[in-house]
């Protein structure tokens, strides 16, 4: 109970009174009470003096007050329990930094005007330079070599195109040559890639296997050559092989091989359109058309009278070449006015010596006519191997023998039985006055071949 009325406790510590200068501590309820009072004055004089309403006594020694008991630290509350998230937690994005100001204009804020108009001033300078030198570059440099490029590849992709076509126009040799050029970079590299030697070997391939499928039963085959218009060209399979491997693409490309539908066709025709008489049997002739144009009338008028004027000029195929080549005389007739033979030989000698008189004389006769000859040879009256003998080829031999002697019938009519492709058989009947047959001395006959030879060796 005492320790209890002088504020002590059983778990405190003696704490030494810093107020007493080395005097001991008053241990009766007196002195404690007279410390309380002091106390108490001394708080009340500290007031007045803090208010200014009191002051110390001079000379006297204000004593020193008690510090203050540190305050006990609250004790940390207890974290709650967080509840238990209900949905599944979901990631924020993450925030974008703050963009920072751009180095230039951070710069030129720090920079005075004049120095930052003459920095502004050489980038618009060196933009404008930039853009005069690309411009530069693009008109004087890059355009001409680009259109120069183009050109080129324009170039090879016609003469691809003009090569391959109709049926290589899907080979796969001409999407290889594409590629080639397409993939160029300069215009030497385009030009440079061949196009007529894998179009040749194509061509050739192609022409050769047409060679073996379209030919007849007599090995021939029809030719048409587009370039020139050289068409109906019928010949031997052998002969249009030799061609094929002898030519490139420029004419394989434009050449077309057929199979020959051909037909007889006769016609009647001068000595000067059936090339002279002197055409045989299996003879191969070229066939041109020769026309005159009596349609034009030029009508001319006076003051006097009025006449229509109507000019005929004769005109030949202006292409210079045959409307039908390669066509064979499947047989020949010549008139029959040539059949009335009538020759008369006579020979005589008379030798006189001394009265002595050797006379010779010798007398040879003819007077045939074929005509009667050929009756009698198909009747059976006379013999035929006779007959034949006799007049085999006679109209031949006699064109020979007045080609031998420069002297023959020049107004004698001949029939001739020509070979034509279908197609052209109706021309040549509605033209046949004005078809020359001509021969052609790369397919020479014997006569022809001869005279040739003779000439040049």
């Amino acid at each position: 109970m005492l320790d209890k009325i002088l504020g002590k406790k059983d778990n405190d510590k003696e704490v030494p009174d810093l107020r007493k200068d080395g005097k001991k501590s008053d241990s009766d309820i007196g002195g404690r009470l007279k410390d309380i009072v002091s106390k108490a004055t001394e708080k009340s004089k500290d007031n007045g003096v803090k208010n200014g309403d009191l002051k110390p006594p001079s000379g006297k020694k204000m004593p020193r007050p008690m510090p203050k008991p540190r305050p006990t630290p609250k004790p940390r509350p207890t974290p709650k329990p967080r509840p238990e998230p209900t949905e599944t937690p979901r990631l924020k994005p993450p925030k974008k930094p703050p963009k920072k100001p751009g180095r230039l204009g951070g710069g030129l804020g720090k920079v005075p005007d004049d120095d930052r108009r003459t920095l502004v001033g050489a980038a618009v300078f060196g933009i404008i330079l930039i853009v005069l030198v690309g411009a530069g570059y693009y008109f004087l440099v890059y355009s001409p070599y680009q259109e120069s490029l183009n050109n080129a590849k324009n170039t090879k992709f016609s003469e691809v195109n003009t090569y391959f076509k109709g049926p290589l126009a899907l080979d796969p040799q001409r999407e290889t040559l594409l590629a080639q050029i397409d993939g160029g970079s300069t215009p030497e590299q385009v030009l440079a890639v061949d196009v007529i030697g894998p179009a040749t070997a194509s061509w050739r391939v192609y022409q050769s296997q047409a060679i073996n499928t379209k030919k007849d039963p007599y090995n021939r085959v029809m030719i048409n050559y587009n370039a020139t218009g050289q068409n109906n060209l019928i010949i031997k399979t052998q002969d249009a092989q030799t061609l094929v491997n002898a030519a490139d693409a420029t004419v394989l490309s434009n050449m077309e091989i057929q199979t020959p539908d051909t037909v007889a066709v006769p016609i009647i025709i001068s000595r000067l359109q059936a090339a002279g008489g002197l055409i045989n049997v299996g003879d191969s002739v070229d066939i041109y058309l020769s026309t005159t144009n009596g349609t034009a009338a030029n009508q001319t008028t006076n003051q006097t009278n009025q006449t229509n004027q109507t000019t005929t000029t004769p005109q030949t195929n202006s292409a210079g070449v045959p409307q039908i080549s390669g066509s064979t005389v499947l047989a020949i007739l010549r008139a029959k006015d040539s059949g009335a033979v009538a020759a008369n030989l006579g020979q005589s000698q008379d030798l006189a010596i001394n009265q002595l008189t050797m006379s010779n004389s010798r007398n040879q006769s003819a007077t045939t006519d074929v005509e009667s000859l050929l009756r009698a040879a198909a009747s059976r009256t006379w013999d035929e191997k006779t007959v034949n003998s006799l007049l085999n080829s006679y109209g031949w031999r006699l064109s020979d023998f007045e080609r031998a002697s420069n002297l023959g019938d020049l107004q004698v009519q001949y029939m001739v039985v020509l070979e034509v492709p279908r197609q052209n058989a109706l021309f040549l009947m509605q033209n046949s006055n004005a078809v020359q047959l001509t021969l052609s001395s790369q397919n020479a006959p014997q006569w022809l071949s001869a005279v040739l030879k003779a000439k040049y060796g």
